[in-house]
């Protein structure tokens, strides 16, 4: 049997690419993946027959690796018979399989999904034993297509491109994209997907609601994310991102029946309230606002920022820039 620890390397490798149902993998693909990695480590690169020698030997003793070859678009392909086999056991500790099965528990807390059905079996296999939930979280039970989230949830996981079917709110014809999806992202118990256009890499958003239907494309070299989407989502309010827009200093007035509100669940993580001396600056500038507090925020401007602003009604009244004063009184003009 190989020590050397370049070989070790490459079985561990080999190990998770062989297990992998949401690639197909040919000799090729195996040979130019593991050099990858092996570069990445520092090592040197190998031929295809070292690799092809590599998947021979995990074969037989002490690994008896059951290995599947398979056609699929004219290439053949391999991987493990079983997508669970590995030759790399670890027993869990008690801590360990804890909190695991507390992340099972939490993730399966999304109703209707559909394709996470094999969280049960993933907890048996790993004799994971029940406990009572210490997290709990609210979710939509009447979300529409909430059955994709676990669908969605595996491309992203397993980096798989996708072919998205889709509608818009004000047009039910059905489009198509070629997408590379990175992010699900929660705003206002609505789910969005979030990635990139295969065509032009542009970042974009779609509501679940409005997908139709999800293909997964293993064909196709999936596209990282060439940027930080929490950095793309620091300066705005809720999922939608206009390129073309600034960032904006907001201040806005907030009655005593909401101020508290304000204060303990912050619109925006820039929010700042003003006291003291500043307050009283403002209280002479707006003689007619009696009592209430004052409060800023710096975020680029979309229509959840105007539609949060808007919810409050007459207990929030933005102080400055006019052109948010003016997106707030023509959206209340349609409540």
């Amino acid at each position: 049997m190989p020590t050397n620890k370049n070989a070790l390397t490459r079985y561990k490798y080999l190990d998770e690419m062989l297990s992998d149902r949401h690639h197909f993998y040919d000799i090729h693909d195996l040979t130019e993946k593991c050099n990858e990695k092996l570069i990445d480590a520092g090592f040197p690169e190998v031929s295809q027959r070292c690799i092809e020698k590599d998947i021979n030997y995990l074969e037989y003793e002490p690994f008896y690796a059951e290995i599947e070859r398979y056609r699929s678009n004219g290439r053949r392909c391999i991987r493990y018979k079983s997508p669970s086999f590995t030759i790399f056991r670890k027993e869990l500790s008690e801590e360990e399989s804890n909190l695991i099965l507390e992340v099972l528990n939490t993730i399966g807390q999304f109703d209707g999904l559909a394709h996470f059905e094999w969280l049960d079996r993933f907890k048996i296999g790993l004799g994971l034993k029940k406990r009572p939930r210490v997290i709990s979280f609210s979710n939509n039970p009447y979300l529409q297509n909430s059955n994709l989230l676990g669908v969605l949830f595996d491309n992203i996981s397993n980096q798989v491109a996708i072919k998205l079917e889709y509608h818009t709110f004000t047009n039910k014809t059905i489009k198509e994209i070629i997408f590379h999806p990175y992010l699900l992202k929660q705003y206002n118990n609505r789910w969005y997907l979030i990635g990139a256009a295969d065509e032009d890499t542009k970042i974009l958003n779609f509501a679940l609601d409005r997908i139709d239907a999800v293909t997964a494309l293993p064909e196709i070299k999936y596209k990282l994310c060439n940027q930080d989407l929490a950095d793309r989502f620091e300066d705005i309010i809720g999922v939608t991102l206009y390129d073309d827009r600034d960032i904006e200093h907001i201040l806005f007035w907030v009655s005593n029946q909401s101020k508290d509100y304000v204060e303990t669940k912050p619109i925006h993580s820039s929010q700042c309230q003003y006291k003291g001396e500043k307050e009283g600056e403002f209280h002479n500038q707006y003689p007619s606002l009696n009592g209430g507090a004052f409060f800023s925020i710096d975020c680029i401007p979309n229509y959840e920022l105007i539609r949060e602003l808007s919810s409050f009604g007459k207990e929030l009244i933005v102080l400055s820039p006019s052109s948010i004063q003016n997106d707030i009184f023509n959206q209340r003009k349609y409540i």
